[in-house]
């Protein structure tokens, strides 16, 4: 990679800056989501909430990986998760809810989603990808920046982190076992998350009850 030119890396600061920006726009508004769902139905949908503005490394690896020269321009064009949020919760039933709540922000663009929850990929991964577009305000102008909003239960975060670390030490070739030990343990995480979700609809169902007598 060429040495880039004092524009080019003004460029690069640029881009790594509004997509900081984006990513407080979208947590703000999270939070007030959250938080305005906890006091109407007094239940909180959103667990945690994990953001990060992609490295530069991590950007000119994917452009590699893509085949194209590793400039700003490029990034803009082919880098669509460089600032990106991921949202875990209780339930499967949760990240339906969010997905909704998301959709109905009149500021909010949703360019993409992508259901691996209804439809798991090969490999067992389950989440629900959401690809936004947030309008930033600045002194003289305003932009519009991609935030990558990524929904998945506290299981299905436990094991897209496991598969993470097991293809990244591996450099994407692990060894057949393991890739089929991730597929079980994964049909173990959709089970543990069914189970979860008929727990916590009997505890609702008695708690009804409870209150109509």
């Amino acid at each position: 990679m060429e040495q880039p030119s004092v524009d080019e890396l003004k460029e690069w600061r640029n881009i790594m800056l509004m997509h900081r920006f984006a990513l407080e726009e979208v947590n703000t508004k999270l939070k007030i989501l959250n938080e305005e769902f906890q006091f109407l139905h007094d239940y909180n949908p959103m667990e945690h909430l994990k953001s990060r503005v992609k490295s530069l490394e991590s950007i000119g690896a994917k452009l590699e990986k893509k085949g194209v020269d590793i400039t700003p321009e490029n990034a803009r064009e082919h880098v669509h998760d460089i600032a990106g949020i991921r949202i875990t919760c209780s339930f499967v039933s949760d990240i339906f809810k969010i997905e909704e709540m998301i959709k109905h922000q009149d500021d909010l663009k949703i360019l993409r989603v992508k259901d691996y929850v209804t439809y798991p990929k090969e490999s067992g991964y389950r989440s629900l990808h959401m690809l936004c577009e947030v309008p930033i305000f600045l002194t003289n102008r305003s932009e519009k920046i991609m935030v990558e909003i990524q929904i998945r239960t506290v299981a299905m975060d436990f094991w897209a982190s496991l598969e993470h670390k097991i293809y990244y030490k591996y450099q994407d070739e692990a060894p057949e076992y393991l890739t089929n030990e991730l597929r079980e343990a994964a049909d173990i995480v959709t089970q543990l998350d069914e189970k979860m979700k008929n727990l916590n609809d009997e505890i609702n169902k008695y708690k009804n009850n409870l209150e109509n007598e």
